[in-house]
């Protein structure tokens, strides 16, 4: 069974909507600079530039919940929009957390630490599950609510979930992708396993030292062939494979040999009936910590031999955005897709010495972009990768 891509939605440092993140990945503009909050100013990250009350009111949202949800809310808007609710398509929702609502949760637990009172009601933002209830209303969606929490592989566990679920039977349609807010947890968390770089992240760099924490949604609306036929959407690329594989290696570094990202990758490929030949375009996972980007730049090498595919990492564009990271990149892919197009990898300047890879390193216009594979590695050795392709 076919499954396309019929929506695209975006909200991240470099832009409040598709259109925008793809006139600045054209233009080579990072939106990653010091942070306006308490919490972040101190340090370089991927900070969406309206607050909670600005978000409310540019879009025009229902709901007033964690900056998560609202963030999540924007990028399914717009992939949403111009889709009808019909009884007769089945349609779900799919959304990967890791942050959920813990920006709220953080401010009111200090408040109590701090001084005995707090809002015991805001506690129910926390849960991760909340912020994919609130999206569901906010689209009007009533029927299948789902959420997944795998670290940064979320957003495309989500994806990979709901082209199960159409593949099954059991759905027509799915919004599915990712959303976290920035929190004073992760930057203090990722500080503390000491991979949060102070300067701008350089993936795949030899100097690489370690990531730019960002904030964002990304959201895809894939739909069967049978629900297009009854909706009357416009398809803009096939969701063509998927895969999961977990390593196990360790609760925070990927296997040094890429042994679960390899599989990944060739499980993914075997779905979608591709060769490495076939694959014309990596949107890398390359978070710019010094394990990932070799561990990655290994399974890359073991899959694809001495024919290596251009590949990049956007996330010295966004910062890397935890569970949003894969259903932004996604969108990113199906950009790519539509207008041939290779992202640069920003910052890069020397190989890393044990595999010699060079990224894409300016934004370049191509012929055509067949197929494009995307990577999403979390925690705990979670490995998961999709391919998006033309029509």
């Amino acid at each position: 069974m076919e499954i396309f891509v019929t929506g695209i939605g975006a909200i991240s440092c470099i832009g409040n909507n598709v259109q925008e993140h793809f006139d600045t990945l054209i233009a080579e503009r990072s939106g990653i600079k010091k942070g306006s909050h308490p919490h972040s100013e101190r340090f370089l990250v991927g900070e969406v530039p309206l607050t909670n009350e600005e978000l409310i009111d540019r879009f025009q949202l229902k709901i007033n919940g964690s900056r998560t949800g609202l963030l999540g809310c924007v990028a399914a808007k717009e992939a949403f929009s111009g889709h009808l609710l019909r009884e007769d398509i089945r349609t779900g929702v799919i959304s990967g957390t890791s942050v959920g609502g813990m920006d709220v949760s953080e401010i009111q637990y200090r408040s109590y630490m701090n001084n005995g009172t707090h809002d015991i009601s805001k506690y129910k933002e926390h849960s991760s599950g909340n912020s994919s209830e609130e999206i569901a209303l906010e689209l009007g969606i009533d029927g299948f609510v789902n959420t997944i929490s795998t670290a940064c592989s979320s957003a495309a566990n989500a994806i990979m979930m709901g082209a199960r679920m159409i593949r099954s039977g059991a759905l027509d349609r799915v919004i599915v992708g990712g959303t976290d807010a920035l929190s004073e947890f992760t930057i203090s968390g990722f500080r503390s396993l000491m991979i949060f770089d102070e300067e701008w992240c350089r993936p795949f760099d030899e100097s690489r030292k370690g990531l730019n924490l960002g904030e964002g949604a990304g959201f895809i609306v894939i739909e069967s062939a049978a629900s297009i036929e009854k909706s009357g959407s416009t398809s803009l690329a096939r969701l063509k494979g998927w895969s999961n594989a977990s390593d196990a290696y360790h609760q925070t570094a990927s296997s040094p040999d890429g042994y679960g990202a390899t599989l990944s990758i060739s499980e993914a490929m075997k779905v979608a009936n591709l060769k490495p030949e076939d694959i014309d375009y990596i949107n890398a996972h390359g978070t710019a910590t010094p394990n990932n980007d070799l561990s990655e730049s290994k399974a890359i090498m073991q899959v694809f031999g001495e024919q290596i595919p251009p590949f990049s990492s956007t996330k010295a564009f966004t910062g890397h955005t935890l569970a949003a990271a894969g259903g932004l990149e996604a969108v990113f892919s199906v950009l790519a897709i539509q207008h041939g197009y290779l992202f640069a990898n920003l910052n890069h300047r020397n190989a890393i010495e044990e595999t010699k890879l060079v990224p894409v390193t300016r934004t370049t216009k191509v012929e055509t972009i067949r197929n494009v594979l995307s990577n999403s590695f979390g925690f705990g050795g979670n490995n998961s990768t999709i391919i998006l392709g033309e029509l």
